[in-house]
């Protein structure tokens, strides 16, 4: 892909955090890419040097999602893991859980079906 056909796509990906009793939200919108996978990593994680303990991933909105995505989950899992916390997915359509379940991610991040089951959890 040229840097004009980039061009021509923005906003391929939004991403919104919120705390929600005092689990970070992150509801993810578009495709995840190697082209963006800087934005759902800051997304993530944020900016600061402190990781986030609990979060949750939204990925209802989430219509594509390639190795990028995989390994962005993989880093904050991680992360999170390391500051005794956790992360967990929810609401991945059925062509991003399969790519989740494809590699196992599913195995180690829960996946949930709805955010409110993530966050019940």
């Amino acid at each position: 892909m040229t840097d004009n056909q980039k061009a021509d796509r923005p906003g391929r990906l939004s991403a919104e955090t919120r705390v929600v009793d005092g689990v970070r939200v992150v509801t993810v919108r578009g495709e995840i890419d190697h082209d963006v996978r800087d934005v759902l990593s800051q997304a993530l994680l944020g900016t600061s040097d402190a990781v986030p303990p609990r979060i949750v991933v939204d990925l209802s909105g989430v219509t594509f999602m390639d190795s990028s995505g995989i390994n962005v989950f993989v880093a904050a899992y991680q992360q999170v893991s390391a500051a005794q916390g956790w992360l967990r997915i929810a609401g991945a359509q059925d062509s991003v859980l399969g790519v989740l379940q494809l590699v196992g991610v599913d195995d180690v991040i829960p996946c949930h079906p709805t955010l409110e089951q993530a966050l019940d959890t």
